[in-house]
């Protein structure tokens, strides 16, 4: 029987333990939005996660919409990357890159040219980001032509081709929190009357074809995604069929042979019962034959609900957010049932090594 301690092999990527790392924003990118040597100081120190998923990162200079993330996109990029993960990999880690475009979820400040952003709709979301002036409500976006789309799966396909040249494990696809692909997704955004708006298989295409051209490039055992079936972030409405909508998602996805799928289950960083959804239900339909992809839990687990979910086979891995921000060495901590440390949350973004890479691991006393 596992446990949350155990090793595990998920596609062609080896952990030594179930915790995840979740993505977390921290707006600590250097000019350019190429990440730098702190940031491998801080994702080096937390290398003791199974797997570490990346800070989101976007794809292209429009995937953009907080300030002072990094790309993956240029030259300069991929090398500041190479340094994050080559000191994963020297602590026996692994990592892969979460692949991000913010669609509407962006100011005209951060977009090249000042350019509205991107989205499957033209209304602007009732939302916030982080630009230079602090925390600003988004810009009005516009809805993508039909001849774009193809830039936009492009897009997406080169940033993986890059972030495996940057060495990283693998890729997570950002598909939730009411971002781009997310906008596609749910009716409650997409207005769209083209082949990709309307009936959900027409509002799941564009990530359909995002992962497909993502596999062909990099393989599918390097290849994962990130959902959020009902989170309220960033203004995304409920669908109004969101079982049906993921159920039909998932068994698209099947036979792709993902490495993994990550589930957000309730309102990201808030209730797990924000809305009903049958998660079980959800899984049953990833049918992947005698493969083997890891199905990872994220959302408010603590350490007893993170067992359990491991031992009772609910899922293969759970996904630990803000308890990493504060805790580099959380699994050690989770191993021993140690108390954790809070998170200062006015560092949480921006800014220097100050609530990034100060916070102490535990001090243990030799026996």
């Amino acid at each position: 029987m596992a446990t949350l301690f155990d090793p595990i092999r998920f596609g062609d990527i080896s952990a030594a333990n179930r915790v995840v790392m979740a993505p977390l924003t921290r707006d600590r990118a250097g000019p350019g939005r190429i990440p730098t040597a702190l940031m491998a100081t801080y994702y080096g120190q937390r290398a003791g996660a199974g797997l570490i998923v990346s800070e989101a990162t976007q794809i292209s200079p429009e995937g953009q919409g907080y300030l002072d993330t990094p790309g993956i996109y240029s030259p300069e990029q991929v090398a500041g990357w190479r340094r994050i993960t080559d000191t994963v990999h020297a602590k026996d880690g692994a990592i892969v890159a979460q692949l991000w475009h913010v669609g509407r979820i962006s100011h005209v400040s951060l977009q090249p040219n000042g350019q509205p952003p991107v989205s499957s709709t033209a209304r602007r979301a009732d939302g916030k980001t982080f630009t230079a002036k602090g925390f600003e409500p988004v810009s009005q976006p516009r809805a993508l032509r039909l001849d774009e789309l193809p830039r936009i799966v492009a897009d997406y396909r080169q940033a993986s081709r890059n972030a495996i040249d940057a060495g990283f494990d693998g890729v997570e696809v950002h598909g939730a929190n009411g971002y781009l692909l997310d906008q596609f997704l749910r009716d409650s955004i997409n207005d769209r009357s083209d082949a990709y708006g309307g009936a959900k298989e027409n509002r799941a295409r564009l990530l359909l074809e995002v992962m497909s051209a993502i596999v062909a490039e990099i393989g599918p055992g390097r290849a994962g995604l990130r959902l959020s079936p009902v989170t309220p972030s960033n203004d995304a409405g409920l669908d109004s069929d969101a079982q049906g909508l993921f159920n039909h998602v998932v068994e698209q996805l099947a036979p792709l042979q993902l490495a993994f799928i990550h589930i957000i289950e309730g309102a990201t960083a808030g209730a797990r019962d924000v809305a009903p959804f049958d998660y079980a239900a959800l899984r049953s339909r990833y049918k992947r034959g005698n493969e083997t992809g890891a199905w990872i839990v994220n959302n408010g687990y603590t350490r007893e609900m993170a067992i359990e979910a491991i031992v009772g086979g609910r899922a293969d891995m759970v996904a630990f957010g803000r308890p990493f921000v504060s805790n580099p060495d959380l699994v050690e901590r989770l191993r021993l049932d140690a108390p954790l440390a809070p998170v200062d949350r006015d560092t949480l973004y921006g800014g220097g090594a100050q609530g990034y890479t100060d916070y102490p691991a535990l001090a243990l006393t030799p026996s």
